[in-house]
C-alpha cells in the first residue's frame, strides 16, 4: 500500500519509502513538562498518533520514540532567561524533579484519556546528558562549534545550510531582536549547545566545560540517533518547533557527520476566537484536564481528527457542539449494529457489504493521501448513511459483522475514536443498553393496549433527555 506524505524539507508531497523494509522509525518532539497540557499539545500527540496507527494499520511496524524535556527548556525559548521547570518549582515551592516527575505522569494521564498510544521509548533529557556531551564534543572537534566562559554555542556560520528547513537564508535572519545579546557569542545567531550554571540554578552537570546544562535543542539530536540510528525514517512535531528547534537539529546533527531524519513532517495549531494561536505564553488555554471534565475526551479526539494535521484546528463551544453531534452520529451507528448482532437474522441487506467494501476503500486512500483524516471521517459518514438506511429493515449477521469489524478497525484502529470513554463508569453501557430496552417495552404495552396519550408522553420525555427513537419495520431503534 503506497503512502504519501508532505515533506517540510522539500516543500511537496513524496511516497513514503522507510529505510528498512517493513518498519518505520518515528521521533517526535514531547511535551516540556512543567505544567499541565492543553488542547494544542493534544493536536500534535493526537495527529502523529493516528500516523502511527495508519502505519501499523498498512503492515509496518512503528518503533514510535518521543522525548520528555525535564530539563534546559529556558523561558524564551532561546538562550536566556531561566529554566521553565526550576521556575515552576520556586513557584511550588518543590523541587525540579518533583516538577519534571508530577506533570509527566499528568500528560501522560491526559494522553491515556484521549486514547493516545504510548511512545515505543520515551526517553527522557536528563537520563542522557553523557550523550549530549559527546555530540558537543564531536561539534568541536570538528570546528562547528565553541566554549565561551563556560558555555558551548554552535557555529551558525560554519553549516551553510542552516535555514533550509524553514526556507531561511543565514544572512536574513533576523539579529540583535533581543535587548541585550550575550557578548560571550560570536554571531547572534548561534544557539546554546552547553550552558554554564550560573550561582543557584538546581539542575546542573559536570561537563568537560565546567558545571551546566544541555541547551534545549540537542537533547532531540542526541536521544533520536540513539534509539532510531542514523538516517531514521520521521521527524515530527508541532509548526511552531520548526525554526529554530528543528533547524538547530538538523545543523547540529548533520554537522557532527551524523545522518539524520529522512521526512520531516509538522503539524498545524490550535486557534481560538479570533484565530489567536492557543499557547500557555499567551495564557488563552484550556488544560486538557479542565476540558475532560466538561466534555468526552472522545469528542476532543474527533475535533482533532476532523481537522487535517496540516491545517488549522478552530477551538471554541460551536466547533465542540459540532463535534459532539458528529461524533455521537458514527458512535451510536456503532452501537445499534452491535445490538442488532445478538438476534441477527441469516439474510438481509445484501447491497450493504459492497457499499462497506467500498466506504473502506475511500477511508484508505484518504488516509494514503498525506493522511487525510477529514476525508477519512467522511467516508466514515458515508458508511453510516448507508449502514443506517439498511437497519431500517432486516440485515444479515455477515452483513453486521462486517460493519461491526469496519466501525472497529477504521474508527477505533486507525482514528482511535472508539473506546470506551474515560468518563464512563465501567458497565454504563450495557447498563443503559438495559433500561433502554425496559423503557421501549413499556411504551410497547401502552401501544398494544390502546394507551397511545402514555406512549406518545413517554417518547416526549425521552425526547427531553435527548434520546431519539425511530420505529421501523423490525422494531423501534434509538439513538442519543
Amino acid at each position: 500500500m503506497n503512502i504519501f506524505l508532505y515533506d517540510t524539507q522539500q516543500r511537496r508531497k513524496v511516497k513514503f519509502e522507510p529505510s528498512t523494509p517493513g518498519r518505520v522509525g518515528m521521533y517526535v518532539c514531547g511535551p516540556t513538562v512543567y505544567s499541565d497540557a492543553h488542547l494544542g499539545h493534544a493536536k500534535a500527540q493526537v495527529s502523529f498518533d493516528v500516523i502511527r496507527r495508519f502505519f501499523e494499520y498498512s503492515g509496518l511496524r512503528v518503533r514510535f520514540v518521543s522525548n520528555i524535556t525535564d530539563v534546559g527548556h529556558l523561558v524564551d525559548d532561546a538562550d536566556e532567561g531561566e529554566d521553565k521547570i526550576a521556575r515552576r518549582a520556586s513557584l511550588e515551592k518543590l523541587e525540579p524533579m518533583e516538577i519534571a516527575d508530577k506533570y509527566f505522569w499528568s500528560y501522560m494521564d491526559d494522553m491515556q484519556q484521549l486514547n493516545v498510544l504510548r511512545p515505543t521509548i520515551s526517553p527522557r533529557a536528563t537520563g542522557h546528558i553523557p550523550e549530549q556531551i559527546k555530540l558537543i564534543e564531536e561539534l568541536i572537534a570538528l570546528g562547528h562549534a565553541y566554549e565561551s566562559d563556560g558555555s558551548v554555542y554552535f557555529d551558525v556560520k560554519s553549516w551553510p545550510r542552516y535555514g533550509e528547513l524553514s526556507n531561511r537564508k543565514i544572512d536574513e535572519l533576523e539579529v540583535g531582536t533581543r535587548e541585550a545579546v550575550r557578548e560571550e557569542k560570536r554571531d547572534p545567531r548561534d544557539f546554546a549547545l552547553w550552558k554554564k550554571a550560573e550561582s543557584g540554578h538546581l539542575m546542573r552537570w559536570e561537563s568537560p566545560w565546567g558545571v551546566g546544562f544541555p541547551g534545549w535543542h540537542i537533547e532531540c539530536s542526541a536521544m533520536s540517533l540513539k534509539y532510531l540510528g542514523e538516517g531514521f525514517d520521521i521527524h515530527g512535531g508541532g509548526l511552531d518547533l520548526q525554526f529554530p528547534h528543528h533547524e538547530a537539529e538538523i545543523a547540529q546533527s548533520e554537522a557532527a557527520g551524523h545522518a539524520f531524519a529522512r521526512y520531516w513532517m509538522h503539524n498545524n495549531l490550535v486557534t481560538v476566537a479570533g484565530g489567536e494561536k492557543m499557547s500557555k505564553s499567551k495564557g488563552n488555554f484550556r488544560t486538557l484536564k479542565e476540558l475532560c471534565r466538561e466534555w468526552d475526551p472522545m469528542v476532543l479526539r474527533f475535533l482533532l481528527v476532523s481537522s487535517h494535521y496540516r491545517s488549522v484546528t478552530e477551538f471554541g463551544e460551536e466547533p465542540l457542539r459540532a463535534a459532539t453531534a458528529g461524533y455521537a452520529r458514527l458512535r451510536e451507528a456503532f452501537r445499534e449494529v452491535e445490538r442488532r448482532l445478538e438476534h441477527a437474522p441469516e439474510h438481509g441487506a445484501p447491497e450493504l457489504p459492497g457499499k462497506i467494501e467500498a466506504h473502506t476503500r475511500e477511508f484508505e486512500n484518504a488516509m494514503r493521501d498525506d493522511f487525510n483524516t477529514p476525508e477519512a471521517v467522511a467516508a466514515l459518514f458515508n458508511l453510516t448513511r448507508d449502514v443506517n438506511a439498511a437497519l431500517a429493515g432486516p440485515v444479515s449477521r455477515a452483513a453486521l459483522e462486517q460493519a461491526r469489524d469496519a466501525y472497529a478497525r477504521l474508527g477505533g484502529e486507525v482514528l482511535g475514536l472508539f473506546v470506551e470513554s474515560a468518563v464512563t463508569h465501567h458497565g454504563e453501557g450495557e447498563l443503559l443498553d438495559t433500561l433502554m430496552d425496559l423503557v421501549l417495552e413499556a411504551r410497547q404495552h401502552y401501544r398494544l393496549n390502546k394507551q397511545f396519550s402514555q406512549a406518545d408522553e413517554l417518547r416526549a420525555k425521552l425526547t427531553e433527555a435527548g434520546v431519539t427513537l425511530e420505529d421501523t419495520p423490525s422494531g423501534t431503534r434509538w439513538k442519543r
